[in-house]
């Protein structure tokens, strides 16, 4: 393949990675501002005097389903999009019911809206998949969920301050946008020789991958209670709440997205649990006022991001393990939906008891996580060991590294400079520190380095490091008795 060609493919996968970026954000901006217990669907319900709580769980229900279904029938990505394409349209329609005054049209639309955009968010997998590479799917995660974000904060304000009609207006045009948007998809995956073990998940692999739905229906538990709990709680603040709500979850998804590799985000991962804990202890003991809104919101929606970000990165990572990714980010994201559906239905029903039991409840699950994260952290290691937030490369011993330098060195034919240069970079090594080490100047150093990712067929540091892993990884399985 010629330099160009490299570059040209480069290219593409870039715009495509940026254009399944778009479509997710759009579609998925609608989903979080009306039916996903949107502000849209409440300012609609609050304008006609009726209830949203007879709406809310059979549409949740609905998206479930949608979730679960979509990798039974989705099997290809050219499928994928044709069903992303009906699924949006369906969706324009559906919302444009809501212009009607309330009827049993409302609950139909709604709930059939909200399955299919459960299977379009599941097909999107396959572009999750296709459009990124491995060591990429962390930033394309957490800038999908990023802008997604950003565009509700806007429709919940377009429903809250200026009419809950002119909101689901803005929904629709978000809408139209990620159709367009969605033509210009790719309908067939670039091709590449499938992974090693690809297919059905084996036993091995599918017990990390349920370990990881359960951590996610948990976790995902504090979320269901926050919207029945510490949501109404603060309602009277609506000019604060309709914007800020989602800004700590964002600032969080940035900084997580922009960490250096390095960096030990398993510690943050604590941090975010405590996070949690302090944010419904604040809640127990703070008053209602705009300054412990900050307090409560800030803990809370901060540490759903460090969390968010964790688990979509993961199921972005599993989806290597099957031939089919929308049935891994079905089953992954169905967890999700599961875990809010239980804890709107718990905060639901102990809130007409005692009043902390709903806090004292999520202080409870609270430790439930902490005891759940060590094995699961162990159990995703040994699948995924070059995931940002599990062991790396560098984490090794000296002497592992070594081994694994020399092994690759043979089997990729690199020269003895070449090696000892790979092994400094992996070591997190700057070029300047690497000349300093070897004696040479930078600009040789930077030759070699241009060398040995040109002979391994790699484009950054990063991108070395995970193949490596790759090496190491089936090595140690071969020596295992």
């Amino acid at each position: 393949m010629t330099e160009n060609e490299v570059n040209q493919r480069a290219t593409t996968i870039t715009n495509h990675r940026r254009l399944s970026v778009i479509v997710f954000s759009l579609f998925f901006s609608w989903l979080l501002a009306f039916p996903f217990e949107g502000r849209i669907l409440y300012a609609l319900t609050d304008y006609y005097n009726i209830s949203a709580e007879s709406f809310v769980f059979g549409t949740l229900a609905a998206h479930f389903a949608g979730l679960l279904a979509c990798g039974f029938f989705v099997r290809d990505m050219k499928t994928a999009k044709r069903l992303m394409l009906f699924s949006i349209a369906f969706c324009i329609a559906a919302s444009a019911v809501f212009f009607l005054p309330p009827s049993f049209l409302w609950r139909l639309a709604l709930i059939s809206a909200a399955f299919l955009v459960g299977c379009c968010v599941a097909a999107w997998g396959f572009y999750f998949k296709g459009c990124t590479p491995k060591n990429e799917r962390i930033k394309t995660m957490a800038d999908g969920l990023i802008f997604s974000n950003l565009l509700m904060i806007l429709l919940n304000m377009a429903a809250i301050h200026i009419s809950p009609h002119i909101g689901l207006g803005f929904s629709m045009l978000m809408l139209a946008a990620a159709f367009l948007f969605a033509l210009r998809l790719p309908k067939e995956e670039a091709p590449e020789s499938p992974s090693p073990g690809q297919g059905e998940i084996s036993v091995g692999k599918a017990g990390p991958l349920a370990f990881l739905c359960l951590f996610i229906v948990v976790i995902t538990i504090n979320s269901g209670l926050m919207y029945r709990v510490q949501g109404p709680a603060f309602s009277h603040l609506e000019w604060l709440t309709s914007w800020y709500w989602a800004v700590p979850y964002i600032a969080a998804l940035f900084i997580m997205r922009n960490l250096p590799r390095k960096t030990n985000r398993a510690y943050i991962l604590y941090v975010a649990i405590a996070m949690i804990g302090f944010s419904f202890i604040s809640f127990l003991l703070f008053g209602r006022s705009w300054a412990d809104y900050l307090v409560v919101n800030t803990l809370m929606l901060g540490a759903c991001g460090v969390y968010d970000l964790f688990w979509w990165s993961i199921l972005g990572e599993m989806l290597e393990l099957h031939k089919n990714p929308a049935r891994i980010m079905g089953v992954g994201l169905s967890a999700n939906v599961l875990g809010v559906l239980l804890g709107g239905l718990i905060g639901n029903t102990v809130a007409s008891g005692q009043s902390h039991s709903p806090t004292l409840l999520a202080l409870g699950v609270v430790c439930v996580t902490l005891i759940l994260l060590p094995p699961l952290h162990t159990r995703l290691t040994t699948l995924l060991k070059s995931h940002a937030y599990l062991t790396t490369i560098t984490e090794m011993p000296v002497q592992e590294q070594t081994r694994l330098i020399c092994t690759f060195s043979i089997t990729e034919k690199l020269t003895e400079r070449e090696g000892e240069i790979t092994a400094l970079l992996i070591r997190g090594k700057t070029y300047r520190m690497i000349a300093g080490e070897l004696h040479v100047s930078e600009n040789t150093v930077k030759t070699h380095v241009k060398n040995i990712y040109s002979k391994v067929g790699v484009q950054s540091r990063t991108e070395l490091m995970n193949l490596l892993l790759d090496v190491h990884i089936p090595s140690t399985e071969s020596e295992k008795p």
